[in-house]
């Protein structure tokens, strides 16, 4: 069995392939103080609670975007999976083109989002991510990883705007039913979701413009389900997109290791 982990600024996705078939997937909360030993013990007792022992995990896959935690990650699987982790790292053990100014910047998840959603759907395309931030991930009809647009997510921005307003208190982010809000609470969700919304539509629309056209529009991102319905642009959402993203390039750097 594969066990992927997709380390975010926010939370942790850990997953377990049997296989191309997620067994199982786990969502925690990303500290930067968290130990070796800390991150084993939850990912144990995760393991445990489906029947799947520490010795059934054959590798590890992880895109990681704090590099603080990068050394505790690496004790982490020598330790409770007696291997190194696979880390990606984009332009260094990736065959994904990166046509951008500066390839050695580009974060091992907006490339694990753009190189599953190719395989998936072929280029050209666009890939959202909503997350702590929102990321606009473009590859082109060549398949090369072109660039985007990085934006403050949702919950951050709500979040910014709620701690510098004082009379302004956080509100359920769910779509109202209509655009103009009758109380402080509907104003803030219709800001927040059509609002944001616009933001979406309205970059996809100059970079797909931009593309020559016709790039599909994949969103993912723990962030996602809000704008689903009210981002016209968005065509289809997979909701594990990057987990499947840490099996495939897995897979392509260890064929053997693969088939167990």
């Amino acid at each position: 069995m594969l066990l992927v982990a997709d380390v975010g600024n926010t939370n942790t996705k850990i997953g377990v392939f049997d296989g191309q078939r997620l067994l199982v997937s786990w969502r925690l909360t990303s500290r930067r103080e968290q130990t070796a030993d800390e991150y084993g013990l939850f990912i144990e007792t995760f393991l445990h609670s489906r029947g799947i022992r520490a010795a059934d995990i054959h590798g590890v896959s992880i895109s990681n975007v704090v590099p603080p935690v990068q050394q505790t990650l690496e004790w982490m699987c020598e330790k409770y999976f007696g291997r190194p982790p696979f880390f990606i790292e984009p332009g260094v053990n990736t065959r994904m083109p990166l046509a951008v100014d500066a390839p050695r910047e580009v974060g091992a998840d907006r490339y694990v989002d753009a190189f599953a959603a190719t395989a998936k759907y072929g280029p050209p395309l666009i890939v959202i991510d909503f997350g702590t931030a929102t990321t606009f991930n473009c590859v082109n009809g060549r398949g090369e990883f072109i660039g985007g647009a990085i934006a403050p997510g949702i919950v951050t921005s709500v979040d910014a705007l709620v701690n510098r307003a004082a009379r302004l208190s956080r509100v359920e982010l769910v779509r109202p039913k209509e655009a103009i809000g009758r109380n402080t609470a509907t104003n803030l969700q219709s800001g927040a979701i059509y609002g944001y919304a616009g933001l979406v539509d309205g970059l996809v629309e100059r970079m797909q413009a931009e593309m020559g056209g016709g790039a599909k529009v994949i969103a993912t991102g723990g962030n996602a389900g809000p704008l689903t319905d009210v981002a016209r642009c968005i065509e289809r959402v997979e909701e594990h997109l990057r987990l499947d993203g840490l099996r495939m390039l897995y897979e392509e750097a260890h064929p053997a290791g693969s088939q167990r």
